[in-house]
Order: C-alpha cells, then structure tokens, then sequence
C-alpha cells in the first residue's frame, strides 16, 4: 500500500490535483442543478453499467433532454444508433426511471445518510447496482463514495492490496469500498477524490 500511497500523494502535488478539483467542482454544480439535470446524469448512469463510460458521456451529449421525452423505441433506436451494447433493455430502464424524475431532487436532499440514500437508489431505480448508484451520487456532488469498476480494481491488484475478484458481489464491492476509504482517509482526501486519481493512475485521464 505504501507505494500506492507515494503515487497518489505525487498526484496531489502535480497539476492533475487541478483536474480533480475541477472536475469535483463541476459534480456540485450538476446537484445544485434542476431535477432534469439531476435525472440526465441518471441516465448517464444508467448507460454505463457494462459499458464505457467515455462512450456513455458522447451518448448523453447526442441525446440530451431527449432522455426526459423519448418513447421507449425511439430511445431505443437512438441508443443502437449510437453504437450502446444494451440499446433496448437501457432504454427500458430510463423510461421507468422517469417515474422518480420530479422527486429525485428532493429524495438526494432529504437523506442525511449517504448510504441509506445509495441504497434507496438501488432499490427503487432498475437497472443501478452498488456502482451506478455511487457513480450517481459522485456525479451530483456526494463526496462519499468511489466508483468499484476494473480500473479501481486493477490498480489495487497491481499494487497487491487485493486479490482480483472473479464476481464483484455485494459483499466485495462493499469490502473494497472499506479499503479504498481506508486509502483515502491515508491519503487525506475524500472517496470521490481517490477514485479520480486511481483513475488517473490507471487510464492517464479526468472523466466522470
């Protein structure tokens, strides 16, 4: 681990710390947005899961506010048209997930427990796990959580912090989500700031 921390502590003092900081910045201004954006970066969300998140964030440029209209075909359409690998089952999820769109913004605000909201988030939205739900919430602004996908897993491989696992269940997800805030508190940032400098690390680039 005490490498790990070393590259991370380097980062911090490079000027990708102000790519982080921007793009943290950023993830405040989308939560203090209105309810639609709050739920188009749902959907982003949403498109991810088993999918590139770079490719996810050119489809939710193309598609914009037409996640808050689309039917389900024409959402489906678009989705194939633009290259996503689950164009007919994620348009079904977003169209269902339309459903909490005018409150969405209040659910966020009214938990005071980041995890009760995540999990409520699991429950209610089909189509989120444990790592769309916190990719959600990292996205509007909570600084509580990290992203578990196989670039976060590969850099804790290679630095033999973990073993790969062969299933991220429930369990695991959550067992390495308390060595990365075990890594964070270390580091002395938060969950959602290491997880963009193990991305960083891992893939040489800011996304979201």
């Amino acid at each position: 681990m005490k490498k790990l921390l070393e590259s991370i502590q380097n980062l911090k003092n490079s000027e990708v710390k102000n790519l982080v900081d921007t793009r943290l910045r950023e993830f405040k201004e989308i939560g203090n947005g209105s309810s639609d954006e709050i739920f188009e970066e749902l959907c982003f969300c949403i498109l991810t899961a088993n999918f590139n998140a770079e490719r996810s964030m050119k489809i939710q440029m193309e598609i914009g506010d037409g996640f808050l209209s689309f039917s389900k075909s024409d959402l489906a359409k678009k989705l194939r048209e633009l290259g996503h690998r689950f164009p007919n089952r994620r348009a079904k999820y977003i169209v269902d997930a339309r459903k909490h769109k005018n409150i969405l913004k209040d659910v966020v605000e009214t938990f005071d427990d980041d995890n009760e909201l995540r999990e409520w988030i699991v429950k209610n939205v089909k189509g989120i796990g444990y790592k769309e739900a916190s990719h959600f919430l990292r996205n509007i602004g909570c600084t509580s959580f990290a992203i578990i996908d196989f670039h976060i897993i590969d850099v804790l491989t290679k630095h033999n912090i973990i073993e790969k696992p062969k299933v991220l269940t429930k369990r695991k997800y959550l067992e390495i989500e308390d060595l990365l805030r075990e890594i964070a508190g270390k580091s002395n940032v938060s969950l959602a700031e290491l997880d963009l400098y193990l991305w960083y690390m891992e893939t040489g680039k800011i996304l979201k």
